[in-house]
């Protein structure tokens, strides 16, 4: 049985792979980004987590990753679209269908990168908050 975390970053990776974009989970940046993007989401980390003694509960504050890239002439429209689409899909339910009290993501910070013969990368790292509880750290 998956423990807490993993069922709410497989259903946060189910969200992201409805989206146009090919969402991948922990995985290498291949060699070719699809024309409609490209998502990698990362484990990231949960924190140390808040303390509840009666009833015993974890709260976390799970920082999940997002990396996205796109590449090509428009990139910058391309990159726009993307987190924007991003954004549509966690508004949709910010709860993941009850999974976690909420889910919020932070503002990217893209970087444009060069591609020697080849269109240019735009890419972020987008940070995903994931507020959940527990009651096994390990669970």
């Amino acid at each position: 049985m998956p423990t807490t975390r993993e069922t709410i970053l497989a259903a946060l990776h189910a969200r992201l792979s409805a989206l146009p974009a090919t969402a991948l989970r922990s995985d290498v940046l291949p060699e070719r980004v699809p024309t409609a993007g490209l998502l990698i989401l990362r484990d990231g980390e949960p924190g140390e987590p808040e303390v509840t003694l009666s009833p015993l509960r974890y709260h976390y504050q799970h920082r999940a990753e997002i990396e996205a890239v796109v590449q090509g002439a428009a990139r910058d429209t391309a990159f726009d679209t993307l987190c924007a689409s991003i954004g549509a899909a966690l508004a949709t339910d910010r709860t993941l269908n009850g999974l976690c009290d909420w889910v919020e993501a932070e503002a990217p910070r893209p970087v444009d990168l060069a591609v020697e013969g080849a269109a240019g990368l735009k890419a972020a790292v987008i940070q995903v908050i994931l507020h959940y509880s527990t009651d096994d750290p390990l669970a």
